[in-house]
C-alpha cells in the first residue's frame, strides 16, 4: 500500500541489518522503494541490490556534494552507462545544494545541467536535491525545460509557491518526515497542494518521523508521513496511500504489478 520513493538502503548504514530492515517493510506493507544513487560507487550499489529485490528500484545520480571530487569525463561517462541497466527508472540524486558556506555554485549548476541533460536524452524522470538553492535550481529547469524533462522534487522544503512552480515545469512534490515535526511549515504545502501532486519518502537514513525524531530512519516510517498527509487532506489512510502510489508507479513508469512484497532472486 505504502511507497517509498527517496530512501537509500544500500547504504553502508544498513548493513549490519538491512534484512530485517527489509523484513520490517513487509510487515508493514511497503510495497515499492526508489534507492537512488549519489555518485557511480552508490549508484552501482542501488542497481546491485535492486537485482535482488523486486519491489526495489535504481536512479543512478551525482549529489551536488560530490560534484567538487568528480573527473567530469570518467564520472560522467560511468553514470552514463549505469543508467542503461534495466532496472533503472530515474537520474538522481541530482541538483544544488548551497547551505554550507564552500559549495562551488558555478560547478554545481554546470553538472545539474549535465545531468538533467542525460535524463532527457535517457527520457528517465529526474530525482532533485534543492537546499538553499531554488531560485538557481527553478532558472535552470526553467532553462532546461522540454516536454520530456519531469522527476520529483526530493525532501521538498520549499513553500506553497515555490511547489507550484516546481508543478507546473513537470515535477511532483516529495514529502519526508519533517512533515510530522512540530515546527514544519510542511503540512500548510500539502493542504494547499492538489494529493495528486504529493508522493511520501524517508530519505532514511535521516529524518525520522516522529514518534522516531532523532534515531535511524528506515523505510517502513514511510507509513507516518502518510497518515499525516491522510490527516492534512482528510481522507482516509487507504485512499491516500493508493493515490500516491499510482503517482510513483506513473512516474517510474511502473506496472501495477511492478510493486508486489518483496520477491528475493538468487544472487
Amino acid at each position: 500500500m505504502f511507497v517509498d520513493v527517496h530512501c537509500h538502503l544500500s547504504f553502508p548504514d544498513f548493513d549490519n541489518d538491512r534484512n530485517a530492515v527489509i523484513d520490517r517493510l513487509q510487515e508493514h506493507n511497503i510495497s515499492l522503494l526508489i534507492d537512488p544513487g549519489t555518485d557511480p560507487a552508490t549508484s552501482k550499489r542501488s542497481i546491485e541490490l535492486s537485482t535482488f529485490y523486486k519491489f526495489i528500484y535504481p536512479t543512478v545520480g551525482l549529489h551536488p556534494h560530490d560534484v567538487t571530487d568528480m573527473v567530469p569525463e570518467q564520472t560522467f561517462s560511468e553514470l552514463e552507462t549505469l543508467a542503461a541497466s534495466p532496472r533503472v527508472v530515474g537520474i538522481g540524486e541530482i541538483g544544488l545544494d548551497y547551505h554550507y558556506h564552500d559549495h562551488h555554485p558555478e560547478q554545481q549548476k554546470a553538472v545539474f545541467r549535465i545531468m538533467l541533460r542525460l535524463a532527457k536524452k535517457l527520457d528517465l524522470p529526474a530525482v532533485i536535491h534543492s537546499r538553499d538553492a531554488w531560485e538557481d535550481t527553478l532558472n535552470i529547469l526553467n532553462e532546461e525545460k522540454c516536454s520530456n524533462l519531469r522527476g520529483m522534487m526530493h525532501c521538498f522544503s520549499g513553500n506553497t509557491e515555490i511547489a507550484r512552480e516546481c508543478i507546473r515545469l513537470g515535477f511532483k512534490i516529495s514529502v519526508p518526515g519533517t512533515l510530522t515535526y512540530k515546527k514544519s511549515s510542511l503540512p500548510t504545502v500539502v493542504h494547499d497542494l492538489d494529493i495528486q501532486d504529493l508522493l511520501t519518502e524517508t530519505d532514511a537514513p535521516w529524518l525520522a518521523p516522529v514518534p522516531f525524531r532523532g534515531k535511524r530512519n528506515e523505510p517502513s516510517h514511510v507509513r507516518f508521513v502518510a497518515q499525516k498527509i491522510a490527516e492534512i487532506k482528510d481522507l482516509p489512510l487507504e485512499t491516500t496511500a493508493g493515490i500516491i502510489k499510482s503517482t510513483a508507479l506513473d512516474l517510474f513508469s511502473l506496472s501495477a504489478t511492478s510493486d508486489k512484497h518483496r520477491e528475493k532472486r538468487n544472487p
